[in-house]
């Protein structure tokens, strides 16, 4: 566990890293196949897999379990998404506890009202300031590994502005947490904004149809951000395919005018390190044969 939470940290030192969304345990171990350096498990992505909107709808034994078999699949450091730490300063000790034993890397902390929404949906509520401040502390003073990341994010764009929010990240950096995230900048100047006035805040989201423009990484690079997410562009994928294939399916009685774009049988097995487990198989029955 450590180790990764020890990846992470270097990351943060050595310029910026793209972090790709996973909806689940494969889509994370197809990050990790990619060649990317960490990963991020996305609370929206990982609600509509299960057939929800991002409208913090599911429990935290249903996500810390989903973390736990993430973490334990991929050596790549794992960023999680902690919602609003389900609840207030209290809920928060709880979730960076159980949190901690799922193996994960880093997590981000929000300001918006439990439950919360998509930091891309309207209508988003957040609480005062120094709650979010004293939620911080106990995110941080419950931490027992200190290489855990932890992440402030603050959804105050929307509500109160570019410049509240990054004062609220500001606040919230100096209660303890190692990383700041403002949600949802509307332009790459509010992007650019948001480092100039506070260079912590150096975490970013990124997605084709947010409010965020999707700035290649070499600008946000430049920019002086260390971590981009890219929460929904695996999951969308999957979708689309998925509908083509079903349409296809539907229409002509086969899909065999899909199977050019889509895995083969083989591409699937090697996903999940099938022959990994057949040699494992192999070694393990052939020492019971000869006991």
């Amino acid at each position: 566990m450590s180790d990764a939470r020890k990846q992470l940290r270097k990351l943060l030192n050595s310029g910026y890293t793209m972090a790709p969304g996973a909806y689940d345990v494969l889509t994370a171990m197809l990050v990790e196949q990619a060649g990317f350096s960490a990963v991020y498990m996305t609370g929206g992505g990982f609600s509509r897999s299960n057939g929800f909107p991002d409208y913090g709808l599911l429990t935290l034994t249903e996500i810390t379990n989903y973390l736990s078999r993430t973490s334990d699949a991929v050596t790549i450091p794992v960023i999680a998404d902690a919602d609003t730490g389900h609840g207030n300063a209290i809920n928060v000790i709880r979730t960076v506890r159980e949190f901690e034993k799922t193996g994960v890397a880093g997590f981000h902390l929000e300001d918006q009202v439990s439950p919360k929404k998509c930091g891309h949906y309207e209508g988003k509520l957040i609480v005062p300031a120094e709650e979010m401040v004293g939620k911080i502390k106990a995110a941080v003073d419950t931490r027992k590994d200190q290489d855990m990341v932890i992440i402030a994010r603050s959804d105050a764009r929307a509500g109160e502005g570019l410049n509240a929010a990054i004062d609220r990240v500001s606040a919230y950096l100096d209660a303890g947490a190692d990383l700041g995230f403002v949600e949802a900048p509307r332009s790459e100047e509010e992007l650019a904004e948001i480092t100039r006035q506070e260079p912590r805040a150096a975490f970013c989201n990124i997605f084709e149809g947010g409010k965020t423009p999707p700035v290649p990484s070499d600008r946000l690079e430049a920019m002086g951000y260390r971590i981009g997410i890219y929460p929904s562009q695996t999951h969308r994928a999957a979708i689309r395919a998925a509908q083509t294939v079903l349409e296809t399916l539907k229409r002509a009685g086969s899909a065999a005018d899909m199977e050019t774009g889509i895995a083969t049988f083989q591409d699937r097995e090697m996903a999940v390190r099938t022959s990994w487990w057949q040699e494992q198989e192999a070694n393990y029955l052939q020492l019971d044969a000869l006991a």
